[in-house]
């Protein structure tokens, strides 16, 4: 559905490419756009389908499950004894304690999919990732959309000049944000829903008709009988595991929403195989060594790998940053995608990189050259001899790398090069 979102807004914002359409020649069929969605991901959940897993040879026993002991799992009425075990039972969406909350239908990551019909006012409560991406859809599609953060800033953890040229776009595109806001009561009649919000002195009464709640995520340690099989978790960040993903069980491990707080279906994937690994041939390998690049959906993108700036600073580590603009790239320029930026921040005093930040329309796949630099140990210097193709917004990174190497050029060497040049004339 976002990409459904991007082509409306591409087309109805075409006229800076030269291109003459009335308003009234493009909209969007909400109804044949969720159909759209179901049927793509009713063809992708067979990737996960329990007879998928069982063609692939593996055994799969289908109930609730929870612990008996140290050793033992029980799944309805069967009973399971194992060597090794992993728990990856997921989160799912937080619901904060709003007054009246639980009296009203209201919509979170996983249900919104279900809806048929678009609606004329949404309230998103949550300024992250999910509340950003669907805030910014449903706007694009013609919904009057609210969103509701109790920050100053939406995406509070992401960079803030990153953050902040989202939160342009999503004034541009029809969002209303209020910040630093607190939802103090909600409720629902036959015609609307209801919203009392306290921000700065001030309270704002919001009628609208559906309610989107997008305050991150919960582990899913609920019944699972942990303590029966001494695995101590916490009931906001799940179960406690060490590097080696081992929880206080050291038979048992965790991967995924249940142990990590970064919450991303990729850095699930990549733990389960570090788990497979440590349980076959125990202490090879550790959770802190994965770099786990991330991207949040908006338009533009924002993706974001390793250190912020203020977390190295925070570890002691002196910083040196290179940022490259995007209205400073051929291609960005050509694609009128020219609000956003290359971020890089390296140790001080050389090429190591730390940490880095992409706001650009594809930024997620842009990511990855910087993510495969720092798996590899690559620095900022051999990204400026990388050749890419031009124009491409990828040329971003390698003027990045040409902007450290302008750094190496002290006045000394300079001079040196002048009286070079001057010999060899």
């Amino acid at each position: 559905i976002i990409s459904s979102a991007r082509a409306i807004h591409k087309i109805l914002n075409s006229k800076d490419l030269g291109i003459e359409l009335a308003p009234e020649a493009a909209s969007v069929n909400f109804q044949e756009v969720m159909q759209r969605m179901r049927k793509l991901r009713a063809e992708i959940s067979q990737h996960d389908s329990a007879r998928r897993f069982q063609e692939l040879g593996v055994d799969v026993f289908l109930g609730e499950g929870h612990f008996l002991d140290r050793k033992t799992i029980k799944i309805g009425e069967q009973t399971l004894h194992f060597k090794k075990a992993v728990i990856a039972t997921g989160g799912r969406p937080a619901v904060p304690d709003i007054p009246g909350i639980n009296n009203i239908n209201y919509l979170t990551n996983e249900n919104i999919f279900s809806l048929t019909e678009l609606p004329s006012r949404l309230a998103v409560i949550g300024g992250g990732p999910i509340g950003c991406e669907l805030a910014q859809t449903f706007a694009r599609f013609g919904s009057q959309v609210t969103l509701i953060e109790s920050h100053a800033q939406i995406l509070s953890r992401e960079d803030k000049d990153a953050a902040q040229i989202i939160q342009q776009q999503l004034e541009r595109d029809g969002v209303k944000l209020v910040f630093n806001a607190n939802t103090s009561l909600v409720s629902e009649n036959e015609q609307e829903k209801l919203l009392t919000i306290e921000t700065a002195g001030q309270t704002i009464k919001l009628e609208v008709d559906e309610v989107l709640i997008a305050a991150g995520r919960t582990p899913n340690v609920e019944g699972l009988e942990l303590e029966r099989a001494g695995v101590e978790y916490y009931p906001l960040s799940g179960v406690i595991v060490n590097d080696y993903l081992q929880t206080t069980n050291p038979d048992i491990y965790g991967a995924g929403d249940i142990c990590s707080h970064l919450k991303f279906t990729h850095n699930a994937d990549f733990q389960a195989r570090l788990v497979i690994g440590n349980a076959l041939f125990p202490g090879r390998s550790k959770a802190s060594r994965l770099i786990v690049p991330w991207c949040t959906y908006t338009d533009p993108e924002i993706a974001h790998v390793g250190l912020y700036e203020h977390q190295a600073r925070e570890k002691g580590i002196p910083v040196n940053t290179f940022i490259q603009k995007l209205d400073n790239v051929d291609r960005a320029i050509l694609d009128n995608e020219t609000a956003g930026f290359v971020k890089v921040h390296v140790k001080r005093g050389t090429d190591q990189i730390l940490g880095a930040t992409i706001v650009a329309a594809h930024a997620g796949d842009l990511i990855s050259e910087i993510t495969l630099a720092m798996q590899s140990r690559a620095g900022l210097k051999k990204l400026a001899s990388v050749i890419h193709p031009y124009p491409t917004q990828a040329d971003a990174i390698r003027k990045i790398g040409d902007q450290f190497n302008r750094t190496r050029l002290t006045p000394f060497l300079k001079s040196l090069l002048m009286k070079w040049l001057k010999w060899t004339r």
